[in-house]
């Protein structure tokens, strides 16, 4: 029996059959895509375990928030994007790797992202002036934008006389300082050697200032008071350095102290946002990958074979049956 190369049916599946072979060749084509490189170095002190955001209904802390935000703003990145990671703790931040890409290492990103732990800081110490100084003088090496994920807050304090100094020059190196946390102080929560969780700091577990170098002006005044051998006064400070919020202002200092642009941590639509007037677009060749066009294609032709088509035909056989009964009767010569 001859095929009928009329039928509209036959036509479909044929040629959803050359769309599903094409698609086993990975075909691939190069085309110009703006992309974007950024480091993201990422705040794992001792304060970002403080749960004040909330996720399904549930106390989230700030390095998770991170996490799923940074997870989402990564999957809406163009393909000739690059990432390099890298994490925070004591003075400086560790890269993790370099610059990889978003979509053909989209599994190795998104796996990297999900295992960042505080039990991965060498420190409890928290120096985030310095730690973003350094993270801004790595992604200068690396030739990317930075993304400095923090809550701001120093441990110990700063000294009276202030953070270190910015010695690069402002607004070389773009990027963000985002700043992670609620604006209502909240509990630190506390873990034993073990890791595990055991309640939350206390006024005294944590120091409330900074003893290093001059002592604060008013200082004369302070119980036990001696300009040699107590100039910070006989009695420790008590403050709230025991619990956390996002240091905003002190972060938007050091914004402007670098050139770089604050914004807060608010979902990852509003990350993504940020990130993209923030940071240099990068017109780079990459590889677009065609099997989904051609998967998708052949997978309309078949429902086009098998739904449209009887539709069709069903419609077309109404439509005869219609002109039938509508049409007069022949009339016989006698």
């Amino acid at each position: 029996m001859r095929p009928d190369w009329r039928d509209p049916r036959l036509l479909l599946l044929l040629a959803a059959t050359l769309l599903l072979a094409s698609s086993f060749l990975a075909p691939q084509i190069s085309v110009a895509r703006v992309g974007y490189d950024a480091l993201l170095v990422v705040d794992i002190t001792g304060s970002m375990n403080t749960r004040d955001y909330a996720a399904n209904g549930r106390p989230q802390s700030r390095l998770d928030a991170v996490k799923a935000a940074l997870r989402e703003m990564i999957a809406g990145l163009p393909c000739a994007s690059r990432i390099a990671l890298g994490v925070f703790s004591e003075r400086r931040p560790f890269l993790l790797y370099e610059p990889i890409e978003v979509c053909a290492d989209y599994a190795q990103l998104g796996g990297s992202i999900d295992a960042l732990d505080w039990r991965m800081a060498w420190e409890g110490d928290s120096h985030v002036a310095a730690g973003l100084y350094r993270a801004i003088d790595m992604a200068k090496e690396l030739r990317a934008d930075v993304l400095f994920f923090t809550d701001g807050q120093e441990a110990p304090p700063l000294p009276a006389s202030g953070g270190p100094v910015f010695d690069g020059r402002p607004g070389e190196t773009k990027g963000l300082i985002i700043g992670v946390g609620g604006y209502r102080l909240s509990p630190i929560p506390k873990f034993n050697d073990e890791g595990r969780e055991i309640g939350f700091y206390g006024v005294d577990d944590v120091p409330h200032e900074n003893r290093h170098g001059l002592p604060p002006a008013g200082a004369e005044q302070r119980e036990g008071y001696n300009a040699r051998n107590a100039p910070f006064g006989a009695t420790m400070t008590a403050g709230v350095e025991h619990m956390s919020s996002v240091r905003e202002p002190y972060l938007r200092t050091l914004a402007d102290r670098t050139g770089l642009v604050y914004t807060h941590l608010d979902g990852a639509a509003e990350l993504a946002r940020a990130f993209r007037s923030a940071a240099t677009p990068r017109m780079r060749e990459a590889a677009l990958d065609m099997r989904p066009v051609f998967g998708a294609s052949a997978g309309a032709l078949l429902l086009a074979a098998f739904v449209a088509t009887p539709l069709l035909e069903q419609r077309a056989r109404r439509r005869e049956i219609i002109r039938a009964a509508n049409k007069p009767p022949e009339r016989r010569v006698a």
